[in-house]
């Protein structure tokens, strides 16, 4: 069992998402937590009269902002709301955070790069978006460090999936059930990610984050794949007789271009916490397990 040296209070924007809910069942196995998941309508981070009767009321010592426009092709289309959720709205929370002595760990993603470089990608390489969500999301970035909070830690994550919510292996899980052949991209590589795994990390830092160690962090399971090779990896756990065409991107025209190396480099943040990374083979396992 993980020992948090005091009691710290936490607040959880975006409470119904697949995130909020790991950290949920993972609080479990941390002493001296109390948390507040707050749902959109609890806690809507465009308001600041939300924002600021929900920190009078709760008066958390840190907020971990899951709450984010996660539509990537809808983004697309929807320009406006996607900054206005992913920018203004984590602008309003740092601010807060910044005016109530409140710490604030905000998860981002691997689409504020562009996906062109081989390697992976490390906190110091420089963004460059090339959607309107990876946009947006840099953008809530550079709104958290212009906002002159200095105890805050931006995450950022790719290929998160859990067994809540809507994600890459219950999509693969629903299809194989439907069809006996299925097409999946070859030539997308990144780290999936269990979102229990994130979420004890983010448990961990909330204990640990101060202005000494405050910025930006990589964090994904260990290992490379590609989405071809995950699914494969989904029907054999599962011994579902599936077969899977490996195709190249352009077989799927989307409105948001996906970045073809969404790989990011977590040792920083693995050795911040003294820990060992889990790879993403026995992490989808125990997911699978239960379902």
């Amino acid at each position: 069992m993980s020992t948090l040296s005091r009691n710290i209070r936490l607040l959880i924007t975006g409470g119904g998402g697949q995130l909020a809910q790991a950290i949920k069942e993972e609080e479990a196995t941390f002493e001296n937590v109390t948390s507040l998941h707050l749902s959109k309508s609890e806690l809507d981070i465009t308001s600041t009269s939300s924002i600021k009767k929900a920190l009078d009321l709760h008066q958390p010592d840190v907020i971990i902002n899951t709450a984010a426009y996660t539509a990537v092709d809808a983004a697309e289309d929807n320009k406006e709301k996607a900054f206005l959720v992913n920018e203004i709205g984590v602008k309003n929370l740092a601010q807060a955070c910044k005016d109530n002595g409140i710490k604030l760990i905000h998860i981002s993603t691997d689409y504020v790069f562009d996906g062109v470089k081989p390697e992976e990608y490390a906190e110091e390489d420089i963004p460059n978006p090339t959607t309107v969500y990876g946009k947006s999301k840099l953008a809530g970035e550079q709104a958290i460090i212009a906002s002159g909070l200095l105890d805050y830690a931006i995450i950022r994550t790719s290929w998160v999936y859990s067994v809540y919510g809507r994600n890459f292996v219950k999509t693969m899980l629903r299809l194989g059930n439907e069809k006996d052949e299925i097409s999946v991209v070859n030539d997308q590589y990144g780290s999936p990610t269990l979102a229990n795994n994130l979420a004890s990390i983010i448990l961990q830092l909330s204990n640990v984050l101060t202005t000494h160690n405050a910025g930006v962090y990589h964090y994904t399971n260990e290992g490379v794949t590609t989405w071809y090779a995950f699914a494969k990896a989904v029907f054999s756990y599962k011994k579902m007789s599936v077969n899977v065409l490996p195709v190249s991107s352009d077989r799927f025209v989307t409105k948001a271009t996906r970045p073809k190396n969404s790989k990011l480099e977590s040792s920083k943040i693995i050795n911040l916490l003294g820990i060992e990374n889990v790879p993403w083979e026995e992490s989808l396992e125990k997911m699978l397990v239960r379902l």
